[in-house]
Formats: structure tokens, C-alpha cells, sequence
């Protein structure tokens, strides 16, 4: 039987650390193995786990800036007891995200491996 609870838990964390930016819970939401791949102004990015890490720790978070917090989680896919594949869309100041999240389960915790982002729409400020 699928960890749905667990893995809608996981999800939960991954949405608060894009809202408050709490680089200290990082480690309870990403592999430090992790890679996020993504399109920006047409170039294809990637960035390690850490990278992105001290990316969250060098913006203002939405919290801080009192911007809505707007997430859904649009699939849940489980390809084994371990492994499945979340797609959220999650909105991070003025700009709304598509994240297609991998989550492996390591010594009962639901971890993200791997990211693919993209931007599905920039918001006026």
C-alpha cells in the first residue's frame, strides 16, 4: 500500500520551506544529491541541491514579504513503495511554478532526488 500520508507530508514540507525560506528544515525536504533542472529565459538550468539551498537563503521569502501562498498538488504517482512523482504548481513571490518532484524513500523518510521546474506564469507585483 502507497505512503500517502507520508508522501502528502513530504509535499507539505517541500511547500512551507518555498514559503518561509527555512534553510535550517532543508535537509527534511531535499537529498543532498539532489538536482533541479529547469528553463529560465530560455536556457536550460541546473543546480545542485546546495546551490538552490543558499538560492532560498539569498531571497526574500513570500512570508516575509506578505505574498499570498498559493500550492496545490496537481499528481501523486507512486512507482513503488519508495519512489513516486509529485507535480505541484506553487507560487513563489510574483512568479507561479509547475515542479515535477521525485521523492525516494530512504530510512522512512520521503526525500526529494530531483526536480524539473517550469514557469508557468509571472504575476504583476
Amino acid at each position: 500500500m502507497p505512503d500517502v500520508q507520508g508522501l502528502g507530508q513530504a509535499v507539505q514540507r517541500y511547500f512551507d520551506l518555498m514559503y518561509d525560506s527555512d534553510v535550517s528544515r532543508f535537509q527534511r525536504v531535499f537529498r543532498p544529491t539532489a538536482q533541479l533542472h529547469g528553463l529560465r529565459d530560455g536556457k536550460l538550468t541546473m543546480l545542485t541541491a546546495e546551490a538552490f539551498k543558499a538560492l532560498i537563503a539569498s531571497r526574500p521569502s513570500p512570508k516575509s514579504v506578505n505574498a499570498p501562498r498559493e500550492e496545490d498538488i496537481l499528481l501523486m504517482d507512486f512507482a513503488s513503495a519508495t519512489q513516486a512523482l509529485v507535480k505541484v504548481r506553487v507560487r513563489i513571490n510574483t512568479i507561479v511554478f509547475v515542479d515535477y518532484l521525485t521523492y525516494h524513500q530512504v530510512d522512512g523518510d520521503w526525500l526529494i532526488t530531483a526536480k524539473g521546474y517550469h514557469v508557468e506564469r509571472t504575476l504583476a507585483a
